[in-house]
């Protein structure tokens, strides 16, 4: 007999299927040796590819095809040139500076990404979102400074003169501050206060490059920020209605902005200036009318309408000969100088009251732009070096801050028209910086009539496909409640609080939403179909059947110290069985039992057979093992396997076997480490398991072997 049975115990063991390669890892400060002398070897070789690296136009310059791409990128570079020069100078209005340093800005971006992108067709340069950030750091630190945002400086063109020639020019008694040792007014503080946030914002985005943090990126979920830009384009929306109605309301600084800009605007409705109103209408009407038109016969347009463009010049030309300004007060762009101011170097003493405000403006400013290059490229059969578009925004901030610039971000309208009209490469860039450069040096004092109410139905205009995503909320729903929670709430806050909590708390709400799901996972009782290796949720498959007295449960979450009590929870729910109440109940049981066979004895006059009664009140279960399929656990931590070693445990002393299935390696090393199969992983084979037919059928002959064994004993 015992023969027989060393001879089925020979045969239950499973052969081991698999078996892991041994690998020799490298101790880390090895490691760090070899990447630091790696990194610290110069040749000729390594200078030239790092500097390719850094300027990837030197890679591909020298490959242009002429003939092929010099039609496509001078009409996108051209049209998106056209485009930009309205929008330059009416994003001035949301970043609260003079309308030239829209133009700077946009010049000085397309250069440097020219030079130092990686994506063919992204356009980078001034973005709505971007332009109201800085717009409200510049008007929050206007206000502590102690100017007045109501105030019409007439001395704006001054300032920057003050600032260069080193005097103070400006008449009046306007108030001004301290800068670089002379005296700054309003719009020379505002540009000094743009300039330093920008120049921040993109240290910060080079420091992200140069440490490999880009995946910082990751925590801004797609639904996250989508309702972001919606939230924040419902507040651009907000800020630019004061300009149609005329009203000279200072920008509401704190939280709230959306609520407290429209009561004060109901508040002043009274006071709006019909010249202003009647423009804005018949603006508004031309551009929408002109966006329909676009839309519905985009594929018989070859090129988008210019109607910004053309809106503004017949702005312009009718402010001008109506004389708007003078007859009905109507506010105007007023003086554009053309030329270059000199560069200024960033105010270092500014630059403490805005770093954290930076952090932001850098964190979705390369967001934005590392995912558009990367939409591009997928879109047109090409590949972008994320870390390399990290440090081309990055200096598309910090070398435009000296030359009196905001913050800028790869805008996705002009990215969408550069790729419609047949964009190639880069150059496309060039050639709307020679547009904007052209503006800069003949053309900008031919804006000084126009109205800032145009620009701020440009503004307006432009955000209808923001605003449309509204529409898209029960389709959002339908896909998934999770994306459309997250969409919902990081909108709400963005709009109803600020742009920077609303950023805050989305990304803080969506990682809440993440964490919830892996706390309350979905779990399942596995059932076996017809008489294959295949098994399924039963809830969710027809003629499942479960497998004869085993219990094979799933759980799709990781196991870690934040939904271990969850895990448990569920399993001896879905079983039926929870070890302790069960031990209770048979103490009870047992107690009872003795107390009943004392009672018996004495009244038979008996000694005590409470022995014999114990055996036959001990309950037997439906199941006799308990098998995890950890197909769906990722990972698990040293909270996890300590749980996996206590459920182990306590099933045993009800004599219910606890047995593994499906595990990937990161789970196996983290229970060989902690050893759940015991010293040298002894048990490993009789609790481990590749699939979970194998674990089934071993514990099934476990079970047999053991009662067969248990009826040769009583025999």
């Amino acid at each position: 007999m015992e023969e027989v049975t060393k001879g089925a115990e020979t045969s239950m063991a499973p052969q081991p299927l698999l078996e892991r390669q041994v690998r020799q890892r490298q101790p880390a400060v090895a490691v760090l040796k070899s990447n630091l002398k790696k990194s610290a070897t110069c040749s000729v070789p390594r200078v030239r590819s790092t500097l390719t690296g850094f300027f990837p136009v030197v890679r591909w310059l020298p490959k242009y095809k002429l003939r092929e791409y010099v039609w496509g990128d001078a009409m996108s570079g051209l049209i998106v040139g056209i485009i930009l020069v309205p929008q330059a100078i009416a994003y001035c209005l949301l970043a609260g500076v003079e309308p030239i340093y829209g133009l700077y800005t946009s010049f000085y971006a397309n250069i440097i990404y020219f030079l130092m992108g990686t994506s063919r067709h992204v356009s980078v340069g001034i973005f709505s979102l971007m332009s109201l950030m800085v717009g409200q750091v510049v008007d929050k630190e206007l206000v502590l400074a102690g100017f007045d945002l109501n105030e019409d400086s007439k001395a704006s063109g001054l300032d920057m003169y003050n600032a260069t020639i080193g005097t103070n020019l400006t008449a009046g008694n306007l108030h001004s501050v301290e800068l670089f040792g002379v005296q700054c007014g309003k719009e020379c503080y505002a540009i000094s206060i743009a300039a330093a946030l920008t120049f921040l914002a993109g240290i910060y985005q080079v420091m992200m490059a140069v440490f490999r943090l880009g995946f910082v990126s990751v925590y801004l979920s797609a639904p996250m920020l989508d309702g972001f830009a919606t939230g924040a384009s419902f507040t651009i929306l907000t800020v630019q209605a004061k300009y149609l109605l005329g009203l000279k309301i200072p920008r509401h600084q704190g939280y709230g902005t959306v609520v407290v800009t429209w009561i004060n605007i109901f508040a002043n409705i009274h006071k709006t200036n019909l010249c202003d109103l009647i423009t804005s209408a018949i603006c508004i009407s031309i551009l929408v009318a002109a966006k329909e038109i676009q839309e519905r016969y985009k594929n018989r347009l070859k090129i988008p309408l210019p109607t910004e463009l053309v809106v503004v010049a017949g702005a312009t030309l009718a402010s001008h000969f109506g004389e708007l300004n003078s007859r009905y007060s109507s506010s105007v762009s007023g003086h554009i100088p053309t030329g270059f101011s000199p560069p200024q170097v960033p105010s270092f003493s500014l630059m403490p009251r805005v770093a954290l405000d930076a952090i932001p403006l850098a964190v979705i400013s390369f967001a934005f732009t590392v995912s558009l290059s990367e939409m591009f490229a997928k879109k047109n059969g090409y590949t972008v070096r994320p870390n390399q578009e990290m440090l081309a925004i990055g200096f598309c901030n910090i070398i435009p801050s000296f030359f009196h610039c905001f913050t800028t971000s790869a805008a996705l309208a002009k990215t969408m028209v550069k790729d419609s009209t047949g964009c190639q490469t880069q150059v496309s860039s060039l050639i709307s910086a020679l547009v904007v450069l052209l503006v800069l040096l003949f053309f900008a004092p031919f804006f000084y009539s126009l109205q800032k109410c145009v620009l701020a139905c440009i503004i307006i205009v432009s955000l209808r496909g923001a605003l449309r995503k509204f529409r898209d909320v029960p389709s959002k729903w339908r896909a998934s409640r999770n994306d459309a929670v997250v969409w919902l709430v990081t909108m709400s806050t963005t709009a109803l609080i600020s742009v920077e909590m609303g950023l805050l708390f989305g990304v803080v709400f969506a990682m809440i939403c993440v964490i919830y799901k892996t706390q309350n996972p979905e779990v399942s009782l596995l059932g076996q179909v017809n008489d294959t290796d295949l098994y399924e949720d039963m809830e969710e498959y027809k003629n499942l059947l479960p497998p004869p007295r085993v219990q094979v449960f799933r759980f799709q979450a990781p196991l870690y110290y934040a939904n271990k009590e969850s895990f448990l929870k569920s399993l001896y729910r879905a079983v039926g069985v929870e070890p302790f109440l069960e031990m209770t109940k048979r103490k009870k049981a047992e107690k009872k039992a003795k107390d009943m066979s004392l009672k018996q004895a004495k009244a038979n006059g008996e000694k005590n057979n409470g022995e014999v009664m114990i055996g036959l009140v001990e309950r037997e279960l439906d199941f006799h093992t308990i098998v995890l399929d950890c197909s769906a656990i990722p990972f698990i931590d040293s909270s996890g396997m300590a749980t996996f070693k206590t459920l182990v445990k306590e099933y045993q002393e009800i004599r219910v076997s606890v047995i593994l299935a499906n595990c990937n390696t990161s789970v196996i090393d983290t229970l060989q480490k902690g050893q759940f199969f015991g010293n040298n992983d002894e048990d490993m084979s009789s609790l481990l398991f590749h699939t979970v037919h194998a674990a089934v059928l071993h514990a099934n002959r476990t079970f047999a072997a053991a009662e067969s064994r248990s009826g040769d004993s009583v025999v």
